[in-house]
């Protein structure tokens, strides 16, 4: 009695559709809280997306905890004011919304093994490594100087 082979073979588990991420220029055009907001969304939504897609594609092999933190970070009134981006896997917070970057807080990056390390930026240093997203947030919190700028933008028309 013949198999058919393609019976045998178990088809993965399609992959969720690609979010709807906000439009960026659009939110840019409203001013600096707009941009600041519609980027938070947009990490949020992207990497949810990776790692849902991750979990899929390599069932059982850890994924860095970048949502457990975006998620607490976002949840920080003072970080919630800053313009945040990553970089392999590292959140950082700036208070200008374009490039250059003014990064404000220094530095937290999820470590496969589930703990968070915080660095500052000026001087560069490793501040201290911890469990849990929380508290990784709450040590950057404390590197804010007490007077930061929570977004600064450059004029639209100036092109230096």
């Amino acid at each position: 009695m013949a198999v058919n082979p393609s019976s045998q073979a178990s088809e993965p588990p399609p992959l969720p559709p690609k979010p709807v991420l906000p439009d960026m220029a659009a939110a840019r055009s409203h001013g600096p809280a707009a941009a600041v907001e519609a980027r938070w969304l947009s990490l949020q939504l992207s990497w949810q997306w990776a790692r849902d897609v991750h979990e899929i594609r390599s069932p059982g092999h850890p994924y860095p905890g970048i949502v457990a933190l975006l998620e607490a970070a976002a949840a920080t009134p003072r970080l919630r004011r800053l313009y945040p981006f990553t970089s392999h896997f590292t959140l950082l917070f700036s208070s200008r919304t374009n490039y250059p970057w003014t990064v404000q807080a220094g530095s937290i990056e999820p470590l496969r093994s589930g703990s968070f390390t915080v660095r500052r930026r000026d001087p560069l240093a490793v501040v201290g490594e911890v469990e849990t997203a929380t508290e990784a947030v709450n040590l950057a919190v404390k590197l804010l100087p007490a007077d930061f700028e929570p977004v600064v933008t450059t004029s639209a028309d100036k092109h230096t």
